[in-house]
């Protein structure tokens, strides 16, 4: 399984084996990381799974879609390198994945 490294807006690092085939967001819905509050279930519905990606994968992870671009525009403090976890699916690509977690508690 890939490992995907969560570091949470209070710097905390959890480094999570997600299952191929689940979303960023469910590896830490299913692992307890903090910030990841995913209101929506993963439905591209709301912008709580919202965090940055290392600038080291901005370029490996698939182009974002119009909705994910559209729902970011409500995000708190949106990057360059903004992107909704729920919409990363989990590959043997990303093993090594780092996620920095936006502060979504808002």
């Amino acid at each position: 399984m890939p490992t995907i490294t969560y570091i949470t807006p209070d710097g905390s690092r959890r480094d999570v084996e997600v299952e191929n085939g689940y979303s960023v967001m469910e590896g830490a819905i299913d692992n307890d990381i903090d910030g990841i509050v995913a209101e929506c279930g993963g439905a591209c519905a709301c912008a709580t799974c919202h965090s940055y990606i290392d600038e080291a994968w901005v370029d490996k992870l698939p182009a974002m879609d119009d909705m994910e671009d559209s729902m970011l525009d409500a995000a708190m403090d949106r990057r360059p390198n903004s992107r909704l976890t729920c919409q990363i699916e989990v590959s043997d690509a990303l093993d090594g994945l780092v996620v920095h977690v936006a502060d979504n508690e808002y």
